[in-house]
């Protein structure tokens, strides 16, 4: 069953099409990731399912409702989680303010619930729990940004290059919490430049282009998809 589905998606910045009739589908428990260079347009892709940027034309529909007519807040409350580039958390807040944020709606039985998963994905943040958000190392940062993103209790979780700025450490170690997280029954849409861990970790993949998808297929076969390994993989 797929849990979201976007068609003949187009997106314009000062009339000039930056996405155009892009369209591709997550299935319910799926990592389904993004792939193309800077400026590709991916983020901006991410940025309209969230509502964070509006469609000029086409359908994106999440557990078979219209999303087009909500705003992001309303997609938030409907389950969809963001985890933009650059992380995103507040600098001003401790890591526990910036936890309780992202579960402002719900009980606190729920919370403690959640919290409690949270610093078991990510013992350093249960660590570093009163210590301001602008304080934290580039890969902490990134545990917030995906720990704050589980404490909404999303059902699809939008990440948008986990790994940028991450030693190569961090790095494997934010996609081992992205598997598990998939395993314990998580929705992945996953845009990331590192192409090879990209199709290492989704089941299926989207080649995009200038605005457009090129090329689609199962992970698996467009790791050895000549113009794939050309341009991503360093063929």
């Amino acid at each position: 069953m797929n849990l979201l589905e976007v068609t003949d998606l187009w997106i314009a910045y000062d009339r000039i099409n930056a996405v155009r009739g892009v369209s591709f589908t997550v299935g319910q428990g799926e990592i389904v990731t993004l792939i193309g260079a800077n400026g590709a347009g991916k983020s901006t892709i991410l940025r309209a399912i969230s509502g964070l940027l509006p469609a000029a034309k086409g359908s994106i529909t999440f557990a078979g409702e219209d999303l087009l007519p909500l705003a992001a807040h309303l997609r938030a409350q409907r389950g969809i989680a963001h985890v933009p580039e650059g992380r995103g958390i507040f600098g001003n807040l401790t890591v526990l303010e910036n936890l309780r944020l992202a579960a402002y709606a719900h009980t606190e039985a729920q919370f403690r619930q959640d919290l409690r998963e949270v610093y078991r994905l990510f013992p350093r943040l249960a660590e570093r729990r009163q210590q301001w958000g602008n304080t934290l190392s580039g890969g902490e940062q990134q545990m917030l940004a995906v720990g704050r993103a589980l404490m909404s209790r999303g059902r699809l979780l939008l990440l948008d290059e986990p790994s940028m700025g991450l030693a190569p450490m961090l790095v494997r170690e934010i996609f081992k919490v992205i598997q598990r997280l998939n395993q314990q029954g998580a929705t992945i849409l996953l845009v990331e430049q590192n192409a090879n861990l990209a199709l290492e970790v989704a089941r299926r993949a989207y080649i995009l282009e200038t605005g457009e998808i090129t090329l689609s297929g199962p992970s698996e076969e467009l790791q050895h998809h000549p113009q794939v390994v050309e341009a991503y993989l360093g063929g």
